[in-house]
């Protein structure tokens, strides 16, 4: 039986080693919110055009709001620029190191700043909301609220 519970933790270690330090393709991460086709899976939020966030605020205040609440997160940039107006970075939960993956894309629009948003889970089928909550958090900190990390 000892056998048996050694050889279970060695596995759920080694998975969990694995997904920590698996490599991300940036390339392939890196997506315009407009044009995904939400996932089956519960992991992720997507708020784009209506559900998005128009921002009265000039793109570059926006990029700016945006790389602040990244850095707070301790996201780290896969691909984009603030300048270009389109991000992916990548957040990594705390205890595991499950990666989420977050691409924003913001642009002028009228007298402000349409922001578009999609977060999601690399691994796994739920995320009990942690998208969800980082999506609204971002966007709000993007129109310029303070916001704190919730500790995803």
């Amino acid at each position: 039986m000892l056998y048996i519970v050694i050889a279970i933790a060695v596995l759920v270690v080694g998975a969990a080693l694995y997904i920590r330090n698996a490599p991300l393709d940036a390339q392939a991460l890196h997506v315009d919110p407009g044009a995904v086709t939400p996932p089956a899976a519960p992991n992720h939020a997507l708020m784009v055009g209506t559900s998005g966030a128009f921002i009265q605020a000039t793109p570059d205040e926006v990029g700016t709001r945006i790389a602040a609440v990244a850095d707070a997160d301790g996201a780290e940039l896969l691909a984009g620029s603030i300048e270009e107006g389109h991000v992916t970075y990548s957040v990594r939960s705390r205890v595991f190191g499950f990666p989420d993956i977050v691409s924003l894309r913001w642009r002028a629009e009228g007298n402000g700043t349409q922001l578009d948003l999609f977060s999601r889970a690399r691994y796994g089928y739920s995320d009990w909301g942690v998208n969800t909550r980082r999506a609204h958090r971002w966007s709000q900190a993007a129109r310029g609220a303070t916001v704190f990390s919730d500790g995803d």
